[in-house]
């Protein structure tokens, strides 16, 4: 019988995306990699816990829950958080920037500056440019600032995210020319924190990392992992949490933060793609989305 794995979750690193098993050893997620697993017969998907510690009562959680846990170590996470503001003697300095993630879909946030460009990647922003640095209750201070100036969120769902990958502009300065505007309207601006120092316009553009230039539209997204359930595709790119497979034809898009606290194996059958869980399909057009190996 084939060992059963536990994924903690994708991670990006300098050497690109992977995925990283209980344990932790990693598995490299390069463009055209066969991606191909199946749920465990009679599993049942439990809380991953919070800090670094296993859930106390291994709850049971949903299926289409991104967060895997239960409420408890919800709760217990998000406490412990940078957006929670309960640290508020974080010695780290933190950059405020401007993330893009197609026409008209701007945010703004923050990062500790040791974290480089990791949270962006995390995210799936296509482009981004820093705005300051400095420590983390001026950073605050400068996102609250912007956000109520420039009318920008400090969040964006994914599913929109997902709606515009296959249908950007071609090129770097096209996706970096909306936050260029910002960010000239963002330093022009009065009432930044002394303690914050501006930063020059530097767009980064993630859209090669990605694997996005001729990503066929997706037609839907796995909606959620069951018992006996498998996944298989040929990897064509990996925004954020999210792996776009080529299966039976088509691309589906999997959020790898439904593969938490599910036990895992690799799939019994060789050869072919497909899915066996649920998959919402898209409605329309790409940019007019509703909603072990």
């Amino acid at each position: 019988m084939a060992r059963v794995w536990k994924c903690s979750g994708l991670r990006w690193s300098g050497d690109g995306p992977v995925l990283v098993w209980d344990g932790g050893r990693p598995s490299a997620l390069h463009r055209g990699k066969r991606v191909a697993f199946e749920v465990a017969d009679a599993e049942e998907r439990t809380c991953v816990g919070a800090r670094g510690h296993a859930c106390p009562s291994r709850a049971a959680v949903p299926g289409r829950s991104t967060g895997a846990r239960c409420e408890e170590c919800a709760r217990l996470e998000r406490a412990h958080s940078v957006a929670a503001d309960r640290n508020a003697d974080d010695p780290r300095p933190y950059h405020v920037y401007l993330a893009w993630f197609g026409p008209g879909m701007v945010k703004v946030g923050i990062t500790a500056v040791a974290r480089g460009s990791a949270r962006l990647l995390e995210q799936g922003a296509v482009c981004f440019s820093r705005l300051g640095t400095g420590p983390l209750m001026a950073a605050r201070r400068a996102e609250e600032l912007l956000r109520a100036a420039l009318g920008v969120p400090d969040r964006i769902p994914y599913a929109e995210k997902r709606a515009v990958r296959s249908a950007l502009p071609a090129t770097a300065a096209e996706r970096a020319a909306e936050i260029g505007e910002l960010h000239r309207r963002a330093t022009a601006l009065g009432g930044w924190p002394e303690s914050l120092e501006r930063e020059p316009f530097r767009p980064v553009d993630h859209a090669g990392v990605f694997g996005l230039a001729g990503l066929p539209p997706a037609v839907g997204e796995v909606g959620e992992l069951v018992a006996g359930g498998a996944v298989s595709g040929e990897l064509v790119a990996v925004a954020g949490p999210d792996l776009h497979l080529m299966t039976d034809g088509a691309v589906v898009v999997l959020d790898t933060r439904l593969m938490t606290g599910w036990g895992l194996r690799p799939v019994r059958s060789t050869g072919g793609t497909g899915c066996t869980v649920p998959v919402r399909e898209f409605r329309g057009p790409a940019g007019v989305q509703d909603g072990l190996f």
